[in-house]
């Protein structure tokens, strides 16, 4: 399998911990269905092992920001 966290334009994929989940969801206001979706058959999502129910963490790199934080629920196909 190729990785594809090589390429200079795929951000950083990281599954939360159920308490990083509770925290995130305190700081928002929100349950984890409310965050954008993103399937388990997504290559970065099978690099990171994530589940159906995961909340992922993307790590962006911004030339305005220098880091931009992005959440996503992990789904089923």
């Amino acid at each position: 399998m190729i990785n594809i966290f090589r390429h200079e334009l795929v951000p950083k994929h990281v599954v939360l911990d159920k308490k990083e989940v509770q925290e995130v969801l305190e700081k928002y206001h929100v349950k984890p269905h409310q965050f954008p979706y993103i399937k388990v058959s997504d290559p970065a999502c099978q690099m990171v092992g994530a589940k159906p129910g995961d909340l992922i963490k993307i790590i962006r790199r911004s030339p305005t920001a220098g880091e931009a934080i992005a959440y996503r629920y992990a789904i089923e196909d």
